[in-house]
């Protein structure tokens, strides 16, 4: 029998891949099982190849690693692809025709009847790119690809080898490798998901389990955990596990004497441990809310009607990409004046969202940027949200992301391509689903480059137009009193306001009231007259 008795993969240490382990068994194994004669009959030949592919941390090289372990077959070859490079000429080269040397000698004694020999190869893109792509000069990288592809299905192709690659960029491997009858099983080991997460948990805190170094209120809660750390891949898990127990440990310490023996009696990993490893650790894909939330630091105010109105359509949009089964791509602009405060509405509501996956592009970040290197950064950024089940994509300021400038008029049109054919893709995994916030202040720009129109919503964000929304604002969030908000609200009702504008002005006034704020907590008296001066310091 090919694979052992008594296996278990969690045994293994490998939790959360149980659909994969199905597809790898069915595609790769179950035909090693029947007899050679059977196979014969039905005319095919077994699997040779397969590529594991998909997000760092996921379990691929745990896989292939554990995978002998399962099987009755020769030790796996296990090598990195790096390693196969060599300095000689031809040395690349005879490096992988050793890796098969023992297979090709057994299929010569044995024939049929010659055990599996298993080759891993980590890290293939290092050494199987696309043929020509490499300009070293030396052809090396288009010679082991040759090779390899010689020895999996040429004229001497064997019978009893499985070549197990593993990559993080099967994009750039050689269209000729991934053919049937080469690396013809591709599987896609992704993020786990909750059910996969409680596996993973479950194997990593097992020995501290049996050693009862863990409370029973944290073994209970695992399944909460497991909820909570949504898109953390298995080596993050991993990684949350070792923080929480660094909590534990750094607890039955005496920092203050460290020539002191640890308290090893009381050492017992606790949940509230686990809680503050959720906020230490930080998923690759998840949600960077605390550079979201920088955006509305000084508090968020719904001001009146019109803006409980603009933000209950906002939420009905991310409530709809949630649960409905036919959208699974929602874009939505925010377009409105400079100072209105868009880019706060938009990371209030990524937040608020409780989607695992939510990325901001901004222009901030790709200073110094070539137009190729910006395409580059916001195309993997939709990459990225697609191995999610719920995503959101902020794109923050748009006009600066495609570098518009009046004066011209000057845009990058590469950037500006990449954003219009991004924005009109739908996820290609069923049920993956996406938002798409954008920001603009020059709507009426936009629209000539077709971007608006890409949207498949388009919100206004207004000024402050309103005595009683001006005077809401210097309440709640400038902390006046009532008089002195409604004074400056009818003072300025001539003009709108962005909210910005208005909460630094309010700001600036209140610096010279020190002395009517005791309590220092900025809700002291504004003098009218002050705020008008502040105003028109301004520019308002």
């Amino acid at each position: 029998n090919l694979f052992t008795g008594d296996f278990d993969f969690e045994k293994l240490g490998i939790g959360g891949l149980d659909a994969e382990f199905n597809q790898i068994f069915r595609r790769a194994f179950a035909s090693r099982i029947w007899p050679a004669h059977i196979i014969q009959q039905m005319g095919i030949h077994h699997v040779r190849g397969m590529l594991l592919f998909g997000p760092p941390g996921c379990g691929k090289t745990l896989i292939a690693r554990q995978i002998g372990k399962a099987l009755n077959a020769r030790e796996p070859k296990i090598v990195n692809g790096p390693e196969i490079l060599n300095k000689f000429v031809g040395g690349s080269e005879e490096k992988i025709r050793e890796l098969f040397a023992d297979a090709e000698k057994e299929q010569l004694e044995m024939g049929d009847n010659s055990m599996l020999h298993i080759v891993i190869m980590d890290e293939m893109d290092a050494i199987c790119k696309q043929r020509g792509s490499v300009k070293d000069g030396t052809g090396v990288s288009d010679s082991v690809v040759n090779q390899l592809l010689s020895k999996i299905d040429g004229v001497d192709s064997l019978n009893n080898i499985l070549l197990i690659g593993m990559t993080n960029r099967k994009d750039m491997i050689d269209d000729a490798l991934l053919r049937p009858g080469r690396l013809e099983v591709h599987v896609e080991i992704g993020l786990p998901d909750l059910k996969g997460r409680l596996q993973i948990l479950n194997i990593h805190t097992k020995n501290m389990q049996k050693a009862k170094r863990i409370t029973p209120e944290a073994v209970k809660k695992i399944p909460i955990i497991a909820e909570k750390a949504k898109n953390f891949s298995g080596a993050e898990l991993e990684g949350l596990v070792k923080a929480a127990s660094s909590f534990a440990l750094a607890r039955c310490l005496d920092v203050k004497d460290l020539n002191k023996a640890p308290d090893t009696k009381n050492l017992m990993l606790q949940y509230a441990d686990f809680e503050q490893a959720l906020d230490d650790v930080e998923p690759k894909f998840g949600a960077h809310s605390q550079e979201l939330k920088a955006f509305y630091r000084n508090g968020f105010v719904p001001y009146g009607d019109s803006f409980d109105m603009m933000m209950s359509t906002l939420e009905r949009l991310v409530e709809q990409v949630r649960s409905s089964d036919r959208t699974p791509l929602m874009s939505v602009l925010l377009q409105g004046p400079t100072q209105s405060g868009k880019t706060a509405i938009a990371a209030k509501l990524a937040v608020d969202s409780g989607f695992p996956f939510v990325r901001m592009i901004s222009a901030d970040e790709m200073i110094g940027y070539s137009d190729t290197s910006k395409c580059q950064m916001i195309h993997k950024a939709f990459m990225d949200s697609y191995k999610s089940p719920l995503s959101i994509i902020f794109l923050d300021d748009i006009e600066r992301l495609i570098d518009y400038v009046p004066i011209g008029p000057r845009f990058s049109n590469a950037v500006l391509q990449t954003l219009l054919v991004l924005l009109k893709k739908v996820p290609p995994d069923e049920g993956r689903r996406l938002m798409v916030l954008g920001t603009t202040s020059s709507p009426h720009l936009l629209e000539d480059l077709g971007l608006v129109q890409a949207f498949g919503v388009a919100q206004s964000v207004p000024l402050l137009d309103e005595p009683k929304d001006v005077c809401e604002v210097l309440r709640v969030a400038a902390h006046m009193s009532k008089d002195d908000a409604r004074g400056i609200a009818k003072a300025i009702k001539s003009k709108p306001i962005g909210i910005k504008q208005l909460l630094m002005v309010a700001e600036m006034a209140k610096q010279g009231t020190t002395s009517d704020d005791p309590d220092g907590k900025g809700k002291g008296s504004v003098d009218v007259n002050v705020f008008m001066e502040c105003l028109h310091t301004v520019g308002y």
